[in-house]
């Protein structure tokens, strides 16, 4: 089966509603005069929730070669949750992609599996697509304990979701220890533990669901080392940090994802 690669840009907590607009503006254009075709690469960028507004408005009004999402999602569906963003907040604002469960909201949100599973669900309910990111520390690395560590994390993340709900996931595979440090796996490496979610998919829902589900690769992804790490074959994409606030780097990256 084939599965459409998708390069999606985490911004983090980076640019105002001013920059985004500039930056999204950049990088389309970019796309666009190359000729960038979205079947066969899908690029999107996650965005600060204060960005959301601006970058719908410029991508509906341009029909910009662009998808846009957010970076987490409330666990609840309303009320006296002060700070918190709902799945259906996010679903009227146009977005197609949410970030749950990334390192950072782990490490210093305290995150469980159990807590991302919540937002998954809210999020398919919603009719919007998670991207459920799980990944090892160093430690776990340097113990040879990785694969079994992110695959029990995958697991609870996605407990007890039904193949309907699975079908609004997409998967992040991030090394805790290659995010933003200018380390990064191996393709070899990502493939290894990409693969393993893969086939634990199969062993949960089947191999057809297995097959169809985008399981990206997250940390330190650039131009110069994401052709390679796309040409191992369950590797579907990529989840870029710092390089995605670059137009220029990210649309590179997004191009030679065509070498898939």
């Amino acid at each position: 089966m084939t599965r459409t690669p998708l390069m999606a840009g985490n911004w983090k907590m980076n640019l105002d509603h001013l920059e985004a607009i500039a930056t999204v503006q950049k990088l389309a254009q970019i796309l666009i005069d190359s000729k960038h075709d979205a079947a066969t690469v899908e690029a999107a960028v996650l965005v600060p929730f204060t960005d959301i507004r601006s970058v719908q408005t410029i991508v509906d009004a341009d029909k910009l070669p662009l998808a846009y999402g957010a970076q987490d999602v409330s666990e609840h569906d309303s009320g006296a949750y002060t700070g918190e963003i709902s799945a259906a907040m996010l679903a009227k604002l146009g977005v197609t992609y949410v970030a749950v469960g990334h390192s950072e909201r782990r490490e210093y949100h305290g995150e469980t599996d159990a807590q991302v599973n919540t937002k998954v669900r809210k999020l398919a309910a919603a009719g919007l697509t998670s991207i459920v990111c799980v990944g090892e520390p160093l430690e776990i690395r340097k113990a040879g304990t990785h694969v079994e560590y992110t695959v029990d994390s995958l697991k609870g993340s996605l407990a007890d979701l039904s193949a309907d709900e699975l079908a609004k996931v997409v998967v992040a595979y991030e090394p805790v220890w290659a995010i933003g440090t200018g380390e990064v796996a191996t393709p070899e490496d990502a493939q290894e533990v990409i693969g393993a979610i893969r086939e634990a998919i199969a062993q949960w829902y089947g191999a057809d669901v297995a097959a169809a589900t985008r399981v990206l690769y997250g940390g330190s992804v650039k131009s110069g080392n994401v052709a390679e790490i796309m040409a191992k074959p369950d590797i579907d994409g990529a989840l870029v940090g710092g390089a995605s606030l670059d137009p220029e780097e990210f649309a590179k990256i997004v191009i030679l994802g065509k070498t898939a």
